[in-house]
């Protein structure tokens, strides 16, 4: 692996390129590329420069989006965790298509500097492998763009052509890991933040090795705080400890479970509900998209509220809902909503579904 940024190249699509036939590539403009390309070639621009720390922003899903600046030495040690775990190769074809603003694509590019691999650009988009023919070694995505893929019979062809993918940026919901199950590539989940550098834990999803279970990667430490939220030592990745505000389970083998957020606890009367517990029971009964949330409530504090995108048959979905929950998790309100509000890489923008939920009651 190349840990020193001069001698890196970018292997795009078999053709091999210098930091300098980058620098050449901006001066030229950005009309002179597709999107893509261009967001690729700035990003690589501020690699290579002399700077050894980058700015990277937050996906903003519990909270206002915030810029973090990040060491490169890091980012490259986090390549090297997720490469040797893998085993990618010089020369292995690896996906991008997710949007280089965040750190999960990123990522994707740093591991292909690192480890030689030979990289494949697309849009970030809802369907990442509409015109790719060639098997991938390696593809990263949101938990959005693997549903897409299942979905269009094309796509799902291609996808079994991956040998490995991973899934980030949000929680893999029970009926997506159904599907993944009768893959016969190598799935995981992947567990981490924009603090830690894409994630610093694996969960497998399907083959003989799946598991209920995140397994970090042997250089983190994990404990609990006293209210269950997970803390992470990663000194590779990360300088600091992260007190994190998941609510977590940590097992005798070091794995791990994350239960929901903190910030999402609704305490409804006293009673205390996880606002990912009630969508897990729910999603197999809701064919569109929908949320958890609360709104102030003058008798119970917080009363937990019910969101979703789309028109469903109110009585029955109350029948339905009084029948699988329940009496203190049964949402004391339903509303139909236009769209459920998303942050900009696809994750459910809680704190906005809250505002909105506040709006219409």
């Amino acid at each position: 692996m190349i840990f020193d940024r001069k001698q890196q190249r970018l292997l795009l699509e078999g053709k091999e390129y210098t930091s300098d036939d980058i620098a050449r590539f901006v001066a030229e403009g950005a009309e002179n590329y597709p999107s893509a390309i261009w967001d690729l070639y700035l990003f690589l621009n501020e690699w290579f420069n002399d700077s050894s720390v980058i700015t990277v922003h937050t996906s903003g899903s519990t909270g206002t989006p915030k810029e973090l600046v990040a060491r490169k030495d890091q980012m490259m040690q986090s390549a090297r965790l997720t490469c040797e775990f893998l085993n990618l190769q010089a020369g292995d074809t690896a996906l991008l298509c997710m949007n280089l603003r965040y750190i999960g694509a990123m990522m994707v590019v740093v591991r292909s500097l690192v480890a030689g691999l030979n990289l494949i650009v697309r849009p970030a988009s809802g369907h990442p492998l509409s015109d790719i023919s060639e098997p991938l070694k390696f593809a990263a995505m949101v938990p959005l763009q693997v549903y897409n893929t299942l979905h269009t019979p094309e796509e799902k062809e291609q996808l079994k052509q991956t040998e490995i993918l991973i899934i980030g940026g949000g929680a893999v919901d029970e009926a997506l890991e159904a599907e993944i199950k009768s893959l016969p590539i190598a799935v995981y989940s992947t567990y981490g933040m924009t603090e830690t550098l894409s994630h610093i834990a694996l969960r497998r999803l399907n083959g003989n090795s799946a598991s209920g279970h995140y397994y970090p990667f042997p250089s983190v430490e994990l404990s609990l705080s006293p209210e269950n939220t997970l803390i992470i030592k990663a000194p590779l990745v990360c300088d600091d400890i992260l007190q994190t505000n998941d609510i977590a389970r940590i097992y005798p083998d070091d794995s791990f479970t994350i239960l929901g957020r903190k910030d999402n606890v609704i305490n409804s009367g006293g009673i205390k509900i996880q606002a990912e517990e009630i969508e897990k029971v729910l999603r197999p009964y809701i064919p569109m998209p929908f949320v958890i949330t609360s709104v102030p409530d003058p008798r119970l504090g917080q009363a937990v509220t019910l969101l979703i995108e789309g028109q469903l048959d109110m009585e029955e979905l109350k029948n339905k809902v009084q029948e699988i929950l329940p009496p203190y998790d049964c949402p004391k309100y339903i509303r139909m909503v236009d769209f459920i509000p998303q942050t900009g890489n696809g994750k459910i923008n809680r704190v906005e579904c809250r505002t909105l939920a506040e709006k219409l009651l």
